[in-house]
């Protein structure tokens, strides 16, 4: 890197220097313009392709590395928010329009895994990350029940938002925390031994301990959302050295120290949504924003959304 530090790094702590999370791109890369609201980007090695979601416009997008063209993935595809990959390299995605948790099989075919919790039906299932015994756990606030914008206006049937795991082997969709005004992005350390949940609501990342039957303990507030008054956290993604990146909807993407410190924070020009890190090593942050998809190549290796020992960039090259 060469010249003054790019603007949109902002340091509130050395450590965000010295972890060279500074390094890397001196500019952000616009991917694509043309969302309404764009969530959910995860990188897809075997195609080396970005699958994100537009919500409003009820379609998902993809964005081909080698070639930077832009089509469509699924269009009518249930209003769908984030997306994960489990062991398999299979698509999940969480449908808030259908009320549902999907997997999109490897001959494109579309599984249902979740859309009911004790026989009523979910809210709008948001964010979802997978565990290494292949169980799927994801967020259910109501944001796809509120109005017809994105999703379909209705009362909810659980009357909470929650979190819940899906069982891999049974298929039992079981409820793991109630605790929340509106649950959103979830990622487990890299130990599986911790899951990290944002409430965008009440402004917090809270972190559960995850007892050997997978259940949770209370949880405790790791960070709460700081900067402009109208910063609300949506989901996170861990690096390597394990730092949380979260995205901070308006006030960029936020970087906190394993000790909870915020050290730093990336200023994006559009309300930040999701992230994700992908590319061949791993170091190549895409960032939905509003309407936009961007991306920064950086020094910081990111885990893979299903955990840093899975690694199917391996196959890749």
């Amino acid at each position: 890197m060469t010249g003054t530090r790019p603007e949109f790094y902002e340091v509130f702590d050395d450590r965000f220097v010295t972890g060279r999370c500074t390094y890397g791109d001196e500019r952000l890369e616009v991917l694509y313009r043309g969302c309404r609201w764009a969530e959910g980007p995860v990188y897809l090695p075997a195609w080396r392709q970005v699958v994100w979601s537009d919500i409003p416009n009820d379609r998902m997008l993809r964005w081909d590395e080698e070639t930077g063209a832009v089509g469509v993935f699924r269009r009518s595809a249930g209003h769908t928010n984030g997306n994960t990959l489990d062991r398999e390299g299979r698509l999940i995605t969480c449908e808030q329009g259908n009320r549902r948790v999907t997997r999109t099989e490897h001959d494109g075919t579309v599984t249902v895994l979740a859309d009911r919790w004790q026989g009523k039906r979910l809210n709008s299932p948001n964010d979802a990350t997978v565990k290494s015994d292949g169980s799927i756990w994801f967020s259910d606030p109501d944001f796809g029940i509120t109005s017809d914008y994105e999703g379909h206006r209705a009362d909810s049937e659980i009357g909470a938002n929650n979190v819940y795991r899906i069982d891999p082997r049974t298929g039992e969709v079981r409820l793991v925390a109630d605790c929340f005004a509106a649950p959103n992005g979830l990622v487990f350390s890299a130990d599986e031994r911790q899951l990290f949940v944002s409430d965008t609501r009440a402004g917090f990342v809270r972190v559960f301990d995850v007892r050997d039957d997978g259940t949770l303990s209370d949880g405790k507030v790791f960070a709460e959302a700081a900067g402009r008054p109208e910063a609300r956290f949506d989901n996170l993604r861990f690096d390597a050295d394990g730092r949380l990146w979260v995205a901070a909807m308006n006030d960029g993407v936020h970087c906190y120290d394993p000790d909870g410190t915020l050290i730093g924070r990336l200023d994006i020009p559009e309300a930040v949504a999701n992230i994700s890190w992908g590319g061949a090593k791993r170091n190549r942050l895409f960032i939905a924003a509003e309407t936009s998809l961007y991306s920064l190549v950086t020094s910081v290796t990111g885990t893979h959304p299903t955990g840093p020992g899975h690694r199917p960039w391996a196959s890749t090259r």
